[in-house]
């Protein structure tokens, strides 16, 4: 058993408590891993603040991480210690109908037991005072070392700096793939992107890899336009600065709609007026944003009749154990940006001060 330090969020709605945590052994098929960097992430903040219907507590959440494996479980051969990895919370166990499937990256084959907070075998590899902590999307990387299943671990290029490499286990694999996988952008399209954060930029950023023509941010927060034109965004509009709604705006500005437009918010308004901003007869919209639970979106049904499309992507629809390694590689060969995501580096023990600056939009 390990003794470390961990995040520890003890009920709904309350800042996170810096612990000392024990980090039992991994039993067969799992990695424990020495955590050496994690980023924060609005999911995280979505269960902590108790609207998350699978949140559980008390947790240690994190989900954008990355480190060296201390020690395998019995069993595991795609790793060993000293290895390094990116832990994933879309596992790829290549054996489910999901990971044989070429069409989708989401497994199934730990969905049960990772959505209660626990490891595949029903347990948890956490305690804190002498009660069993869950666990948080299968990664829970907010802790000093943490314990996944073998089937949710990347190993990466050993000379990739993790405190960089760790967004990657989510945010900018995410918008990223929602335009390179999930959309399938092709040079020359007019995209539309709503949402400046992290995963709108990295939206922004695989559209100009698609070779999109004209790439419009939207977002109320004009503080993020200088970085999304940085990023390829040819300009950026505020839906606050228009009487009428921000579709009939984007489609008298492209001559009728755009050929691609993304949801990175989360928001179900914001979601319709994504797809009602798309081109009659192609357009197409994807969500990548995660709304709260029981929300439900709505458009006339004649949008889609007359030939838009509406999407939604997971984790980028990378099959993660794959395709993690090869995002990394195109980092170190500059091929995406990483580093221009980082805004702030914190200690740990100011994790409360990272969401803090996540939710004023700094």
């Amino acid at each position: 058993v390990i003794k470390c330090k961990a995040a520890v969020a003890w009920e709904a709605g309350k800042p996170l408590s810096l612990e000392e945590v024990e980090v039992a052994p991994p039993k067969a098929h799992e990695v424990r891993i020495k955590i050496v960097a994690t980023a924060v992430c609005h999911t995280d903040a979505y269960t902590l603040s108790g609207a998350d219907p699978e949140g559980c507590f008390p947790v240690i959440l994190g989900h954008e991480g990355a480190g060296i494996v201390e020690s395998v479980g019995e069993g595991v051969t795609k790793v060993k210690p000293g290895d390094t990895v990116i832990p994933l919370y879309i596992p790829q166990c290549g054996e489910c109908k999901f990971c044989k499937n070429p069409k989708t990256n989401l497994c199934q084959k730990i969905r049960v037991t990772q959505g209660k907070g626990l490891m595949p075998d029903g347990t948890s590899r956490f305690t804190c005072k002498g009660k069993q902590v869950y666990h948080f999307m299968g990664t829970s990387t907010f802790s000093e070392y943490t314990v996944v299943a073998d089937i949710s671990v990347a190993k990466i290029d050993a000379a990739a700096p993790l405190d960089k490499v760790c967004l990657l286990g989510c945010g900018i694999s995410t918008g990223y793939g929602a335009v390179v996988n999930t959309a399938k952008v092709e040079p020359g399209s007019t995209c539309a992107v709503f949402g400046l954060g992290g995963v709108g930029l990295a939206v922004i950023m695989g559209c100009k890899v698609a070779g999109a023509s004209r790439i419009i941010g939207i977002d109320i927060n004009k503080d993020k336009y200088a970085k999304a034109k940085e990023f390829g965004a040819t300009e950026c509009i505020s839906p606050q600065d228009f009487k009428k709604p921000i579709q009939e705006v984007l489609v008298e500005m492209t001559d009728g709609g755009v050929d691609y437009s993304f949801e990175c918010i989360g928001n179900v308004g914001v979601m319709r007026a994504a797809l009602e901003a798309c081109h009659k007869g192609w357009g197409v919209s994807v969500i990548v944003g995660v709304a709260a639970a029981g929300q439900e979106i709505s458009t006339r049904p004649f949008q889609l009749v007359t030939g838009r499309t509406w999407k939604g992507t997971a984790f980028g629809g990378w099959k993660s154990v794959d395709n993690v390694p090869k995002l990394v590689t195109d980092y170190m060969s500059k091929k995406i940006k990483v580093d221009e995501f980082v805004t702030h580096t914190l200690p740990f023990d100011e994790i409360n001060e990272a969401f803090e600056l996540m939710h004023t939009g700094k």
